[in-house]
C-alpha cells in the first residue's frame, strides 16, 4: 500500500476548493488496469492545463490493492495499482486529487454476507441492477453506507493523501427501498410506515426524512475523510439539480463545494442549459463553488458511454457553463481512446477558460432580474420545467441578465439585492414565502408572475385565492382550463404591448385562468370561439377578461400577472410574440435602463461579473441552427454587438480577453459602450475603471 502518500502530501492546498478550477475526470472500467496509458492521460492534464483529477479508486470495484473483505478488487488488478499510478502522476503537475467511489451496487459474494445491505422491494425482495444482472442494488439506510462505505473511504485517504472524496450514485436505489433499516428508521422518526408509492399517503414525510437521513450520511462521511486529512473534504455528486436533495442545514456545512452531474444535453434542449447549472447551485447557496461534469459522448438515453459527441457540442457546453460560474470538469468513462476526437476540444475549452480566469475569477456574478427556482423534490404537483424553459429561453433572446433565487434561500434581504423577481409558475409557495415576496414588493421590488404562482401551498393544496393575489392586483374567478385558438387582445398603449405594430391581437394560452382586476390589462382575452370547421373560425364577441395585469405602488414597486400558461406555451411553439411578451414585462417592471446592455443579431448568453471597479460581460455565441436541439457541429461566427455598460468616473479601459485587444471606448452620461465587430463561441468585455 501506498503509506508514504501520507507524510508527502500532508501539505497540499488546503485551499483546493477554490483553487480547483479545471478539472479531469477518469471514470475507469474493470479491465482499464491491463491496459490504461498512465502517460495519455498525465499528457492531457497538462495540456489542457487542468489543476485537479478525479480519479476512479473504489467503491463498487476498487482500483487499488484494498484491504477490506468484500470491497471487490478488479479482476484485472494483478500486482498494479493504476489509482496509485495517476494519484502520482497528478501530484508531479502539482494537481489536487479526488478520489471517486460508487456505493450504488454490491457484487453477488458481499450480497450473500450481508443481505441486510441490499435495497428491497414492497413484497421484501432483494433489487437485482436493472443493467447488469447478477449484482444487486445497495440501500442508503443500511450499515453498509454508514459503516463500510465509510470504512472504504478511510482506507483511500489514510492511503493515498488524497484532497477528497467524490462519491456518484452515492444515494444508493433511487426509488423507495423497503429494507428492515429503512422501514425501522422511518418509523421510529415520523410514526409512519414507508409509503407505498411515489406521491402516495406519507410522501412528504418521507421525502423530508430521505433529505435529512441523506444529509446526515454525508456529514458521517465528510467527518470520516476530515479526522485524517483536516484540510480534505467528502464531496457528493449532487446531480443536475444542486443542493436539493439534501437537508440545506446539513449540507451547508460539510460541502466544500458542488459538482453538479448535467454532463450535457439532449433532445429538445438548448446549450444555455449548461450555464443554467451555476445559476441553479448559486440560487441555494451563492458563495459556494460550483463545477460542472461534461462528458466527452453524447449524453442521450441511449447512453452511449464509450463515444464521442461532436467536438464544438462539448465545447459549447463547457463554456456557456464556465461564463455562468459553473467551472470546467471533463468525464471520459474507460480509460481506453479508441476515439480521440474529444481531446482538441477539451483541450480548447480548458484553455479558454484558462484565459480569462486571471481576470474573472476575482468578480462576482451579478444581475437585477432574477428567476424564483421552486422547489420540485418531493411535491405533490411536481411537474416539468416548460413555464422555466420558456421564460428562461426568453429571456436569454431579450439579452437580459439573471440569477436564479432558490425557494429554499428566499429572504426579503436575499431579494433586496434584485430589482425584478420572476415567478414562471411558482405553484407552490407557503404563507411565510408569500409574506416575503409581499414585502419585497412593499420594499420597491418588482414581480413578474404567470399563470398558477401561489394558488397552491407548500404542501400542494389548493387555495381559495392566489396567495400573492392582492400583490399582483388580481382575484381568482374560474381555474385554469385548457383551450385551443386562444388569443388576447391588444387594448390601451402600454409598454407591455409595444411592439407588436400591425396587429390587434397575438396567441394565448393553452391553460388560461378567470381573474377579475381593477389594475391597468394592456391585454384582455378574445372569448372562445371555435377552430372548425373553418367556415366557424372567427371572432364572435369583443375581448373581455384580463390576460395581462400590470400594477404599481408608491415604493416604486411593480407587479406583471399573466393568467395563462406563458411559459410553458412559449417553449412548446416558440412564437416570437410571447418572447416578446415576457421581454416587455421584465423591462418595464426594471422601471429603467438596465446596467449592462447587449444589442446586436443572433443569440448570445450573457452574464455579468462584477467587481469593485469593474464589469466583465461575458458573451456566449449560441447562433446556431443546432442551439435548439444538439448537437452543435460548427460555432458560426457572431455579427458585431453593441455592449452599453453604466459605469463611475472618468473613461475606462476595455479589452476583449479573449481577441486579446483593448477597445476605444465612447462614454455618454455615465455609460460606456463599444462595439465588438465579431467573435467566435465567447468573447468577454472587460471594463474597468480602477485606474481612471
Amino acid at each position: 500500500m501506498h503509506t508514504e502518500h501520507e507524510n508527502r502530501l500532508a501539505d497540499s492546498d488546503p485551499d483546493w476548493p477554490l483553487a480547483a478550477t479545471r478539472w479531469a475526470q477518469i471514470t475507469l472500467a474493470e479491465d482499464d488496469p491491463a491496459h490504461f496509458d498512465a502517460g495519455f492521460w498525465l499528457r492531457l492534464m497538462r495540456d489542457s492545463k487542468a489543476n485537479a483529477t478525479c480519479i476512479s479508486a473504489g467503491g463498487y470495484v476498487a482500483y487499488y490493492p484494498t484491504q477490506l473483505e468484500y470491497h471487490y478488487r478488479s479482476k484485472f488488478l494483478g500486482d498494479t495499482d493504476p489509482f496509485g499510478t495517476l494519484v502520482d502522476g497528478a501530484r508531479g503537475l502539482g494537481m489536487s486529487v479526488m478520489a471517486r467511489v460508487d456505493p450504488h451496487a454490491i457484487h453477488a459474494d458481499a450480497a450473500a454476507a450481508h443481505p441486510e445491505w441490499l435495497a428491497r422491494d414492497r413484497d421484501g425482495n432483494p433489487i437485482e441492477h436493472w443493467a447488469y444482472p447478477g449484482i444487486w442494488l445497495t440501500c442508503a439506510f443500511t450499515p453498509y453506507h454508514r459503516e463500510f462505505v465509510t470504512e472504504v473511504i478511510r482506507e483511500i485517504v489514510r492511503e493515498y493523501g488524497v484532497d477528497a472524496v467524490f462519491a456518484n450514485r452515492w444515494e444508493g436505489y433511487y426509488g423507495i427501498s423497503y429494507s428492515e433499516d429503512a422501514q425501522r428508521s422511518f418509523r421510529d422518526e415520523t410514526g409512519l410506515e414507508l409509503p407505498a408509492e411515489e406521491h402516495g399517503e406519507g410522501w412528504p414525510e418521507y421525502v423530508a426524512w430521505r433529505r435529512r437521513r441523506l444529509g446526515h450520511l454525508v456529514g458521517i462521511w465528510d467527518q470520516a475523510v476530515r479526522d485524517l486529512r483536516p484540510h480534505a473534504r467528502f464531496v457528493p455528486n449532487m446531480g443536475a439539480l444542486a443542493a436539493r436533495d439534501l437537508a440545506r442545514d446539513l449540507a451547508e456545512p460539510v460541502a466544500p463545494l458542488f459538482i453538479i452531474d448535467k454532463q450535457g444535453r439532449h433532445g429538445i434542449e438548448a446549450p444555455w442549459a449548461a450555464g443554467r447549472n451555476g445559476k441553479r447551485n448559486r440560487g441555494v447557496f451563492p458563495d459556494r463553488p460550483v463545477r460542472l461534469i461534461t462528458s466527452v459522448g453524447p449524453e442521450h438515453k441511449y447512453r452511449w458511454k464509450d463515444s464521442v459527441a461532436p467536438p464544438e457540442e462539448t465545447k459549447t457546453w463547457i463554456v456557456d457553463g464556465f461564463a455562468h460560474g459553473a467551472l470546467p470538469w471533463f468525464t471520459k468513462f474507460n480509460a481506453s481512446v479508441p476515439d480521440q476526437r474529444w481531446v482538441r476540444p477539451v483541450v480548447e475549452a480548458f484553455n479558454l477558460h484558462a484565459s480569462v480566469e486571471p481576470v474573472l475569477k476575482d468578480l462576482r456574478i451579478t444581475a437585477e432580474v432574477a428567476l424564483l427556482d421552486p422547489t420540485r423534490t418531493g411535491q405533490l404537483r411536481a411537474g416539468d420545467n416548460d413555464h422555466e424553459d420558456g421564460f428562461y429561453h426568453a429571456l436569454v433572446e431579450a439579452r437580459v441578465p439573471f440569477e436564479f433565487v432558490s425557494d429554499q434561500a428566499m429572504t426579503v434581504e436575499r431579494l433586496s439585492g434584485f430589482k425584478v423577481v420572476v415567478l414562471a409558475n411558482a405553484e407552490q409557495l407557503s404563507d411565510d414565502q408569500c409574506a416575503i415576496l409581499r414585502s419585497y414588493v412593499d420594499g420597491g421590488g418588482s414581480l413578474v408572475a404567470a399563470y398558477q404562482s401561489s394558488l397552491y401551498d407548500e404542501n400542494g393544496t389548493r387555495r381559495s385565492d392566489f396567495g400573492l393575489g392582492d400583490v399582483l392586483g388580481v382575484r381568482l374567478t374560474e381555474a385554469s382550463r385548457a383551450v385551443q385558438n386562444n388569443y388576447i387582445a391588444l387594448m390601451d398603449a402600454h409598454p407591455l404591448n409595444a411592439g407588436f405594430d400591425g396587429t390587434t391581437r397575438i396567441i394565448g394560452g393553452t391553460h388560461i385562468i378567470g381573474v377579475a382586476s381593477d389594475a391597468v390589462t394592456p391585454f384582455r382575452f378574445v372569448p372562445d370561439f371555435p377552430d372548425l370547421p373553418m367556415e366557424e373560425v372567427y371572432q364572435r364577441d369583443a375581448p373581455d377578461k384580463p390576460a395581462v395585469v400590470c400594477t404599481e405602488n408608491a415604493q416604486g414597486g411593480r407587479t406583471v400577472y399573466f393568467p395563462f400558461d406563458l411559459g410553458a406555451i412559449f417553449w412548446e411553439a416558440l412564437q416570437s410574440d410571447h418572447g416578446r411578451l415576457i421581454a416587455n414585462a421584465v423591462s418595464w417592471a426594471l422601471g429603467k435602463t438596465p446596467e449592462v446592455t447587449v444589442d446586436g443579431p443572433g443569440l448570445v448568453d450573457v452574464a455579468v461579473h462584477r467587481g469593485e471597479n469593474e464589469v466583465a460581460v461575458a458573451l456566449v455565441n449560441l447562433t446556431n441552427p443546432m442551439a435548439m436541439r444538439g448537437a452543435i457541429r460548427e460555432t458560426l461566427p457572431l455579427p458585431p454587438q453593441t455592449i452599453s455598460v453604466a459605469v463611475q468616473g472618468a473613461v475606462p479601459r476595455v479589452r476583449l480577453l479573449v481577441a486579446g485587444v483593448d477597445l476605444e471606448p465612447t462614454v455618454v452620461d455615465g455609460r460606456v459602450e463599444v462595439v465588438i465587430p465579431t467573435a467566435g463561441l465567447l468573447e468577454v468585455v472587460h471594463v474597468d475603471w480602477s485606474q481612471a
